[in-house]
C-alpha cells in the first residue's frame, strides 16, 4: 500500500460518515437565519430592491501559532510571513512560556523591544501584529511545568504557588482586556515533573481557581495532547476526560476544553499511527464523550508531516489529509476554533533554523516552504474558509420590505440598492438565543 493510499484510507472508508455528520455539524452548527429588513428615514419599508451579502470574516477561528513574527533572518521573509498569516488566518496562539517569558526573576520580557528569544517573540509584538490585521490572539500558556523558570526551582511549592500568583496577576493586568482567551494549564500528562506544583494532585484544580481570581471575564482553556483520538480511548475512563470532569466537580472554572493533533511519527511507523489515530469513528466517540461535560472544544494544536521538505507528492498527501480533517473539525458544532501549530518548514521546536535533520523540523510539518512559500496545504485551507465555508447571496426585497437568508455566522458587508442608489451596511450574523433576529437597515 502506498503512503497516499493509507493516508486517506481512514477518510475513505467512511466517507459516508463524515459528509452526514459534517453537513448536518455545518448547517445546525455553523449558520444560522436572519431577516433583513429596509426602512426609509421616516420609518416606512422600502420595497422593490436589491441586498447584495458579501462576507467578510468568520466567527469561526482558524489560526497558527505566531511564533516565528520577525524572527527570520531577513526583511524579506519576516515581511512575507506577516503577509501570509493575515491573509489567512484569524488567530494567532500568543507564546507566554514562562521560562522565557521572565527568564530572570522580576524582569518580564512583555516589551517589544525585549531581549530577542528564538520562536517567543515578546507579547506586545505579537498583540501589536494581531491588532492591526483583525486577529484574534490567544495565550499560550499559564501553567505548563515543562518550561517553568530554572530560578523557580529554588523555592519550596507553597512559595512556587505565590510566585505563579504573581505571575498570572501581572499577565492578567497587562493583558486581560486585549487576549479573552487564556490556556491555563498544558500537556499536564507528560511526565517532566520539574516543579512539585505539577506533582500536586490538585494541580489542575488550583491552577485553574487562580486562573479565576485573575482573568473572570476570559476564557479560560485547558489543553492536552491528543493521545485520547487512538482506537484505544476508553469513553469517561479516559485519564483526559477524568483529570476534568474530576475539576469541574471541585469548582474549577474550565471554559473550554482543547485537544491537540499532532502526528508526531517517523515515516517507517507512520502507517500503524495512522490506522490509530486517523479513524474517524475513534474522532466522533471523543467528541461525543467529552460533550457530556457540557464544555465546547479547541483543536489547539496540529501538525502533519510532509517528512520530506523537497517532495511534491508529499505534500499534495498533507493537503489532502488536512483537508478532510478540517471538513470533520468544522463540521463538528462544539468546536469553536482549529489551530495548527508551526507555519514554516524549518523553523520548529528543538532544532536550528534550517536544520531538517532533528527536532521538529525532521517532520517537515509546516503549511509554508523554509523560503515562506506556500505548500499546497495552505491553499486548500484559504479556499476551506474563504470560498468552501462563505457566503455570498444577493436577495430580492419585495412588498414586505424583507428578505431572509441564511449564512456562516460571522461580519457581512450588505451592500442595497434601492430607489436609484447604492448603500453599504455591516451586519453580524450570530449564534443567539434569537433563531432568526432581523437587522434594520435604513436607506
Amino acid at each position: 500500500m502506498t503512503r497516499e493510499e493509507y493516508m486517506l484510507k481512514p477518510f475513505k472508508d467512511n466517507a459516508g460518515l463524515i459528509a452526514e455528520r459534517s453537513k448536518a455539524g455545518i448547517e445546525n452548527g455553523r449558520k444560522g437565519f436572519c431577516t433583513i429588513a429596509l426602512k426609509d428615514e421616516n420609518g416606512a419599508p422600502v420595497r422593490e430592491a436589491t441586498v447584495r451579502l458579501t462576507q467578510k470574516t468568520h466567527d469561526f477561528k482558524y489560526g497558527a501559532n505566531i511564533f516565528m513574527i520577525d524572527e527570520f533572518e531577513t526583511e524579506e521573509k519576516n515581511a512575507a510571513y506577516r503577509e501570509v498569516f493575515k491573509q489567512h488566518f484569524n488567530m494567532a496562539t500568543v507564546p507566554f512560556y514562562w521560562d522565557t517569558l521572565e527568564p530572570e526573576e522580576g524582569k518580564p520580557r512583555f516589551a517589544k523591544d525585549s531581549p530577542r528569544v528564538y520562536r517567543r517573540p515578546a507579547p506586545d509584538l505579537c498583540l501589536e501584529y494581531c491588532e492591526e490585521n483583525g486577529i484574534a490572539p490567544k495565550a499560550h500558556c499559564l501553567h505548563y511545568d515543562h518550561f517553568e523558570p530554572k530560578w523557580l526551582q529554588k523555592y519550596d511549592e507553597p512559595t512556587q504557588w505565590k510566585k505563579l500568583d504573581r505571575r498570572m496577576a501581572e499577565c492578567a493586568e497587562r493583558y486581560a482586556r486585549r487576549i479573552h482567551g487564556w490556556e491555563v494549564t498544558n500537556e499536564s500528562f507528560w511526565r517532566s515533573y520539574t516543579t512539585p506544583m505539577y506533582i500536586n494532585p490538585l494541580f489542575m484544580e488550583r491552577s485553574f481557581q487562580m486562573a479565576e481570581r485573575h482573568f473572570p471575564m476570559n476564557e479560560l482553556i485547558c489543553n492536552e495532547g491528543g493521545e485520547c483520538f487512538r482506537e484505544d480511548f476508553l469513553y469517561n475512563r479516559y485519564p483526559y476526560f477524568m483529570q476534568v470532569e474530576r475539576a469541574l466537580l471541585k469548582g474549577a472554572r474550565i471554559d473550554t476544553i482543547g485537544f491537540q493533533y499532532h502526528v508526531w511519527c517517523d515515516v517507517n511507523n507512520e502507517a500503524d499511527v495512522v490506522k490509530k489515530q486517523f479513524n474517524p469513528v475513534n474522532m466522533y466517540r471523543v467528541f461525543d464523550t467529552f460533550a457530556t461535560l457540557g464544555r465546547p472544544f479547541q483543536i489547539t494544536e496540529v501538525t502533519f508531516p510532509c517528512h520530506d521538505p523537497f517532495s511534491r507528492e508529499a505534500e499534495d498527501i498533507q493537503a489532502e489529509v488536512l483537508k478532510n480533517l478540517y471538513t470533520i473539525w468544522f463540521g463538528e458544532a462544539n468546536i469553536e476554533a482549529v489551530i495548527y501549530w508551526n507555519l514554516g518548514d524549518g523553523y520548529a521546536f528543538n532544532a536550528e533554523p534550517g536544520d531538517f535533520s532533528c527536532g521538529e523540523n525532521k517532520l517537515a510539518g509546516g503549511l509554508m516552504h523554509f523560503d515562506i512559500t506556500p505548500k499546497p496545504a495552505l491553499k486548500v485551507l484559504r479556499d476551506l474558509f474563504t470560498k468552501q465555508w462563505r457566503t455570498g447571496e444577493t436577495l430580492t426585497v419585495g412588498e414586505s420590505g424583507c428578505a431572509a437568508f441564511k449564512g456562516f455566522y460571522g461580519e457581512y458587508d450588505a451592500e442595497v440598492t434601492a430607489n436609484g442608489r447604492t448603500t453599504h451596511h455591516a451586519i453580524h450574523l450570530t449564534k443567539t438565543p434569537d433563531a432568526n433576529p432581523t437587522f434594520t437597515l435604513t436607506v
